[in-house]
């Protein structure tokens, strides 16, 4: 007596829907922008397995640079921008014949990553002058030109000595 009819279920269509999510998908990786990370070179300390060469260096051959929390930058006390503080530490380091200066950096834990990132690029230009300047006027070439045996009397005159530490409160 009582008969259900039996309704049908009308489908989806569904073909367009992976092209339009491939559409998509393409237009947020064309349109988006990735932000890359930059970072420093720097050969680390050695392993304590190996045996350290602890050295006695004159204050007059250590430039202190320091950053405060709020990142101010500071050159032997006093407060420098960031072209400053290349042309001190070109300065310093050309006027140690001795080779044996030290840049010492003094970071704050609340320096922000890019006023520590500006300092080091500040230090690393004035470094990349001056060895640029040495090969122009020994070897009579870029820095990137020289070969290997040049570039390691260039280094040996102009090393990068680096000693990093962090201000404890």
């Amino acid at each position: 007596m009582f008969l259900r009819k039996h309704r049908e279920v009308p489908e989806l269509n569904t073909t367009s829907t992976a092209d339009i999510s491939f559409m998509l998908l393409v237009f947020f990786l064309v349109t988006s922008s990735m932000d890359t990370d930059r970072g420093l070179a720097r050969k680390l300390s050695p392993i304590d397995e190996q045996k350290q060469e602890l050295r006695d260096i004159n204050r007059q051959n250590v430039l202190q640079i320091s950053i405060d929390a709020h990142d101010a930058l500071y050159c032997d006390g006093q407060v420098v921008t960031a072209a400053e503080l290349e042309q001190q530490v070109e300065s310093f380091v050309a006027s140690r014949q001795s080779a044996q200066h030290v840049i010492a950096v003094e970071t704050d834990r609340q320096t922000s990553y890019n006023a520590y990132f500006e300092m080091q690029h500040a230090v690393v230009a004035a470094y990349h002058r001056l060895r640029e300047r040495m090969a122009q006027k020994q070897y009579g070439c870029h820095f990137a030109e020289c070969n290997a045996a040049q570039r390691e009397t260039i280094i040996a005159r102009y090393p990068q000595r680096i000693s990093e530490g962090i201000k404890e409160k």
